[in-house]
Order: structure tokens, then sequence, then C-alpha cells
């Protein structure tokens, strides 16, 4: 299909464009406790066409983007062709290159299907289960995803790669009360050990919810962050070195200088690397064709490289930069037991949680978490988290364990000083 595309774009005259075409080949199952409701096999297949059309000769660049069904004919392909070549040209945005550095030939394996799914389901057949601590469903999809990608510069590659997620949904149980926790899991392939505690964890936490006491007006406090949530603080520091946030001077960390007045407090290092292992978005090479390149985004506390799309990486004179998927946060200086002195509040499950990459908001509505104070632990949910990321970044200490979430390595337990949390009693 992108030999009589790219002949179509000939004939309309457009001479700059990326061709990608995804191929999924899936597995998925659906399951009812430990009972297969139902399963099947999807193949399909996906082709994006971006195209790009050069104004005032030259000066401007323009472009648009839009799926080409694999069932189109000649001229429906054609058709779809021009409303984008059109529509390219009421974009304006100052001129830039594509891509134009070959890449290497990468190695590809096929991915066992069959295999990962399979760890899945005896993963989830390993989690303890208790009359009143038990698995309602879970869904399986297992993917082996290859990206064909091509421009008109010439660059072509090939990856193929596994992308899996499991959604869980448990049942914890009291008396005559009984909750539902729902988990949506994505990684590479099955890592069977942290599946079965994750799920065993979730059903651990309905049990509590069961028993907790509304949160109470504390003002303000430290907050632990120990689950997956904490992804959203580190995801800050990335989101601030993106190059299109740069440009519009939404933010105002430049390479070279510290990120924060650092006092006491761990100063991050947040590593951007091509692949990862286990996550679901392990790559070596981004959605423009560019080879990405292993570094550090901000190293010790300082700012140090900028990453990003083609464009607002260009217009910055970042020419050799990428866009990234997978990121490695550095463990700090002392154990995750260590970050648990004096009084504190460890939030664990969220109807909501965010951190604004823009204005640095912290903001999540508390459905657990465990006020730790005088010697006692109390189990606590309602109320709210709220904070500024600018605040909290001087003072602020993870533990030197990590945990990975996917495409993210970070911290295991994260400690935030001086929070405002909203209580109900």
């Amino acid at each position: 299909m992108f030999e009589q595309t790219k002949r179509i774009l000939k004939e309309i005259g457009c001479d700059t464009y990326e061709l990608t075409e995804v191929k999924k080949n899936v597995w998925e199952f659906y399951f009812i406790r430990h009972k297969l409701d139902q399963n099947r096999v999807v193949e399909t297949r996906e082709l994006e066409a971006t195209l790009y059309r050069p104004m005032e000769d030259g000066k401007l660049l323009g472009s648009a983007s839009g799926p080409i069904s694999p069932t189109a004919d000649e001229a429906e392909i054609k058709k779809a062709l021009e409303t984008l070549y059109y529509q390219a040209s009421f974009v304006k945005n100052p001129a830039y290159t594509l891509t134009d550095k070959p890449v290497p030939a990468i190695e590809s394996k096929p991915v066992d299907v069959a295999a990962i799914a399979k760890d899945f389901i005896e993963a989830m057949q390993a989690v303890p289960e208790t009359e009143t601590e038990r698995i309602n469903s879970y869904e399986i999809f297992v993917r082996e995803i290859t990206k064909t990608f091509e421009n008109s510069n010439g660059v072509t590659s090939v990856v193929t790669y596994p992308s899996s997620m499991i959604e869980v949904v448990v049942n914890a149980a009291k008396g005559d009360h009984e909750i539902e926790i729902y988990r949506n899991f994505t990684s590479g392939v099955c890592d069977r050990e942290k599946l079965t505690r994750d799920v065993a964890a979730a059903m651990r936490f309905g049990t509590d919810r069961l028993s907790a006491e509304p949160t109470p007006k504390l003002g303000t406090a430290d907050v632990i962050f120990s689950t997956d949530d904490a992804a959203e603080i580190y995801d800050y520091f990335a989101e601030r070195m993106n190059a299109q946030l740069q440009f519009m001077q939404l933010s105002d960390w430049t390479p070279g200088k510290p990120v924060a007045d650092y006092t006491t407090g761990d100063r991050v290092s947040l590593l951007a690397t091509p692949t990862l292992e286990n996550s679901s978005r392990s790559f070596p090479v981004d959605g423009e064709g560019a080879l990405i390149r292993e570094r550090y985004l901000v190293r010790d506390g300082v700012a140090e490289n900028v990453w990003g799309n083609r464009k607002t990486s260009q217009y910055l004179g970042a020419e050799d930069s990428s866009i990234v998927y997978n990121f490695v946060v550095s463990g700090g200086r002392e154990s995750a037991d260590a970050l648990h002195d004096g009084d504190y509040l460890e939030l664990v499950e969220f109807s909501d949680f965010q951190v604004d990459s823009i204005g640095g908001d912290i903001m999540g509505e508390i459905r657990l978490g465990y006020w730790h104070h005088d010697g006692k632990v109390e189990v606590i949910t309602g109320g709210s988290v709220s904070g500024r990321m600018q605040d909290v970044i001087p003072s602020m200490r993870f533990s030197a364990e990590t945990e990975q979430y996917d495409n993210y390595v970070i911290p295991k337990e994260t400690r935030l000083y001086g929070l405002t949390i909203t209580g109900v009693r």
C-alpha cells in the first residue's frame, strides 16, 4: 500500500510526507472469576499519512494528518490524500525539515503472543483469594505490533514489539458491605510476580476501604505516595523539559540551571531512554522516524536536555532531539523505611490525581489513605490533597528503591512536605 500511496502523492504534487503503517496481532481473553467467558484473535492494519505543504516560497510549512483505510480503492485513497493536502494549506508554521538521518537496521524478534497470554492467565490464577477478597473478572489484551515508517527524505524503519494490557476487577467484603476495585495494568510482556502482587494489594486496599474513617481536617501534612499515581509527580519534570512547553514559554526551566532552589531534598535525575525492559512503548525510533538517543532531561536537579517533536525542537535549535516514551528516575539517598519518620499521610487510592505540567498544581481526590500519627495508623477516605510542585521540589525526598510502572521507573516511595489536606470531619 505504501508504493500505491507514494505514487498518488506524486500525482497530486505532494513532495513532503510521512507514512506510518501499524499492524497489530491481538489476542483477547475475557474471564468471569477464573472461568473463560470468551476469547478472540484480531488482526488489524492501519495507515496514517501526514502531508506537508510549503508556502510563501518555503518560508512556511503546513501539515495535515489522517488515516487511509486499508480497504480503500485507488479513487478513495486519492480523494483522502487530496483532502489532507488541501487541509495542510490552512496550517501556517515557520518552515522546518523532516527527519533526514538514516536509521541503522533494527533487529526485531517476533512476539510470542500465546506465551505472554499464558503468563497473564497463570499469574492471575496464582493471586491468593479468601472468602472476603476475590477476583471478580479480568480481561487480557496481548498485542504484537509492527510499525513501518517512511518519509519523503527516504528515512525508513520497521520495528516489532509487544504491548499488553490487563483490566482487573476485584471484590472485597465485610459483613453486608462489599466494594469493587478496578485496575488497569499496561506493560510489554507479563511480569508474573509484580502482577500477582499488585492485584493482591488492590484487594487489600478494598478491604481497608470498608473500615476507613472520614479524613480529618489536617490543614497541612507531609504525604507519601507509594503507588503508580506517583508517576504523575515525575512526569511533571519530563513535561517541563518538553520542547513545546519550552518554545511556548510555558516552562521556565533552562538547560544548565537548577530546576528549584534546593534545600534539604533529594535532587531528581530523569533519564529518557529509547528502550526499557517490559515497557509497552519500547522501541528505538520515534513516530517521526528519528533515532531516540538516551539522554538526561534533568540531572541532579539541573535541567539538561529538551525533548519533543521535530517542529518545536528545531525552533529551539535542538536538532538532535526526538520524541521519547520511556523515563527512568534515579533513586534517592535513603531507603523507603527512612522516609517514614514523624507524622505523615500515605495516600494509595484516588478518584483522580493530577499534576499540572504548566502551573505545577497538585490535585487529588482521596479514596484511601493511612494517617500515621502519635504512633498510630488510622485508615481514612474522602477529602482532597493539593499543593504546588514549585513549593515542594526543594524539600521532596524519595526512596533509593525504585518501581516500574510500564514506561516509567520511579522511586518506590516519594514524600512531599506541607501539602494541603481538605478533610471531611
